[in-house]
């Protein structure tokens, strides 16, 4: 998705990345071998995971300010789905303003 969005437009300032609860540390190689997604780690100092009480394989998407705007579920709504592939990138644009 994130090439979609730049190929539509270069300069987006959407940008999609992973990030492994505290904790899991041990998964992360299996996670990002073979993968070009940015995966961050959190760390007590920050615990995102707190913060935004996600369910597994929720896409947490923040403002600019690194708020949280919105929650769209992966294992509700599949990808492989053409509608719900294109109601995330809609959401994704609406809280980017584009």
């Amino acid at each position: 998705m994130q090439a979609d969005l730049l190929a539509a437009n270069p300069a987006t300032k959407i940008r999609i990345l992973g990030v492994n609860e505290i904790g899991h540390e041990s998964g992360n190689p299996a996670i990002t071998t073979g993968r070009n997604l940015p995966w961050l780690q959190d760390v007590a100092g920050q615990d995102a995971w707190t913060k935004w009480a996600p369910v597994l394989r929720d896409v947490i998407i923040l403002d600019t300010a690194n708020i949280k705007q919105a929650v769209y579920n992966l294992t509700v709504n599949d990808l492989a789905i053409t509608a719900n592939y294109n109601a995330l990138k809609a959401l994704l644009k609406s809280v980017a303003g584009e």
